[in-house]
């Protein structure tokens, strides 16, 4: 199995998880504050992790092109 199928069927695995925390939040599975933490604290989790897959899968590279920049300090020059 290639690493973007295993990738895959991690971030599956993932969005099951957190859909059913979700549902059980939803449906009244929760019978006390420290359980319903517990669970907001997974599905954060969850959410955090599956944003870092994507971040790795799609890296945004920081442009160095020019922009509206404005020397408030009037000790530099800008670039436009």
């Amino acid at each position: 199995m290639d690493e973007i199928n295993v990738i895959s069927k991690i971030q599956k695995a993932l969005k099951d998880r957190l859909q059913h925390i979700g549902d059980s939040i939803l449906a009244g599975g929760v019978d006390n504050m420290e359980k319903y933490k517990y669970l907001v604290g997974q599905a954060h989790a969850i959410q955090l992790t599956l944003q870092e897959i994507s971040n790795l899968l799609n890296p945004k590279e920081q442009k160095n092109e020019p922009g509206n920049i404005i020397d408030i300090t009037g000790k530099g020059s800008t670039k436009n």
